[in-house]
């Protein structure tokens, strides 16, 4: 049996969101998904695809990430608990660096659908720690 290797930047983000979506333990748990773009086109630098808000309402929310899709991968954009998100994506595999923009950014690249289980377990990482 031959198992086919999502690498469709727009699907992974929507594994990614469902997976966000769908859990309702542990720092995913504290996490939504957010501001979606229903008709995202994937770009080369990355278009926007959806928010991931840590809160309970819309009056104490705060954005933590940002989801982009590109044609052949998808990359999250961590505005909180940058370290962790960085030191928890290299613990699991998933190539990591820092954005130098206002203010600074960590991205995480998501490069298959088989890498959305470990872009969740830094989500929850983050997740955990904004809720602190």
């Amino acid at each position: 049996m031959v198992e086919e290797r999502v690498t469709d930047g727009r699907r992974i983000a929507e594994l990614l969101a469902s997976e966000i979506d769908g859990r309702e333990d542990g720092g995913l748990g504290r996490l939504s998904v957010t501001n979606a773009d229903p008709d995202v086109e994937p770009s080369a630098d990355g278009a926007r695809a959806y928010d991931v808000t840590s809160g309970e309402s819309s009056g104490d929310a705060r954005r933590v990430a940002t989801v982009h899709v590109h044609e052949d991968r998808a990359h999250v954009s961590f505005r909180e608990a940058q370290e962790t998100a960085h030191e928890t994506a290299a613990d699991v595999g998933l190539r990591t660096r820092p954005k130098a923009v206002r203010p600074p950014q960590t991205l995480v690249f998501v490069e298959s659908g088989a890498e959305v289980k470990r872009a969740t377990d830094v989500l929850a990482a983050v997740g955990d720690r904004v809720s602190d």
